[in-house]
């Protein structure tokens, strides 16, 4: 086992790797999302989105599928419930900290009035499906398995209606593509290159990162299971988070809360997927309450951008629920 400065190291490393990453993924992505017509907001829910998203669904897939200990799927089913819980409220407060700290203003007038209705609309496809998989692991049932279909169709008519509903904002100007920075027009293939490329490293870098956490679980005195629900999906969920840095500080907030919204979308849906097939999909004490405090922060935000209460304060205050959780669950050791 490394010291606990090396692996403080490295968890470093590996952030700043995963960084870099993301500028490159943001750039390749947004030429991706041009080359084939669709928006700002479904390049944001559906193409960034799905990318960043790989490393949480891989975690619990491979908890689940192949578990080399009794306690790997408990940590499979614990990051499927951490993952739209840190998206739900850490991710978001790091957009509105970002905002204030960038001096960034949030959306206004029809700009504003169509991405919030989007977002909240998100928001409602979210709630509907975390009341479900609350509900279903709160029971045991015999077709349980099978329910996992269901949350999957959710999803891909989620991804369906945002790749093929109507863009209402004007485009923006994109930044040349970083592998071919003095074409005008990058090719396609270009596009796709960089981006899968950039993808690759911030898949790599996620899982070593979330190794590191995993060395450092000891050292807090974390259970396996605490440290998939508390730990594990900060990490990665950084991907989203950071690409949402990224794109605030080029003024594109758009594209920022797009990303975050449909990567809690996949989160509700394809890790409870994998949950489903290969678990009894069983929610104790803690990850029970890790769902409701998701609900509770996803409906707040809802009803925000429903009402166009939302502000750059109410985005960073986000981050209390997540407290609140933690405090809570170590509290009283759940």
């Amino acid at each position: 086992m490394h010291s606990l400065p090396v692996i403080l190291g490295l968890l470093l490393g590996s952030a700043v790797l995963i960084y870099l990453a993301c500028e490159f993924f943001v750039n390749g992505v947004e030429w991706v999302g041009r080359k084939m017509a669709v928006g700002q907001k479904a390049t944001g829910t559906i193409l960034a989105a799905f990318g960043t998203a790989l490393p949480e669904s891989v975690v619990t897939f491979v908890a689940v599928t192949f578990p080399r200990t009794v306690a790997d799927k408990d940590i499979g089913v614990g990051a499927a419930m951490g993952g739209p819980l840190a998206l739900g409220t850490v991710a978001y407060a790091v957009v509105g900290v970002t905002l204030l700290l960038c001096k960034r203003q949030l959306p206004a007038g029809d700009e504003g009035r169509i991405l919030y209705a989007g977002l909240s609309r998100d928001q409602a496809w979210f709630i509907v499906i975390s009341i479900a998989k609350l509900a279903v692991g709160l029971a045991a049932f015999a077709f349980k398995p099978w329910l996992g279909v269901l949350f999957l169709a959710a999803y891909a008519a989620y991804a369906w209606k945002e790749m093929t509903g109507v863009e209402d904002a004007e485009e923006v100007e994109l930044e040349p593509l970083k592998l071919t920075p003095k074409a005008g027009t990058p090719t396609t293939w270009a596009a796709l290159a960089q981006t899968l490329a950039a993808l690759a490293v911030i898949f790599v870098a996620s899982r070593f990162f979330v190794g590191q956490l995993g060395a450092l679980g000891p050292y807090l005195n974390l259970k396996p299971q605490l440290l998939s629900l508390l730990i594990s999906p900060i990490a990665t969920e950084l991907p989203e988070t950071l690409n949402a840095v990224i794109w605030i500080r080029q003024g594109k907030v758009r594209l920022a809360l797009a990303n975050i919204s449909g990567a809690m979308m996949i989160q509700a849906t394809v890790p409870t997927a994998f949950g489903l097939f290969a678990t009894p999909w069983v929610l104790d004490q803690a990850l029970v309450l890790a769902g409701a405090v998701t609900l509770l922060s996803v409906s707040l935000l809802f009803f925000a951008f429903w009402r166009g209460w939302i502000t750059r304060t109410y985005l960073a205050c986000m981050s209390l629920a997540y407290v609140a959780f933690a405090a809570v669950t170590l509290g009283f050791g759940l």
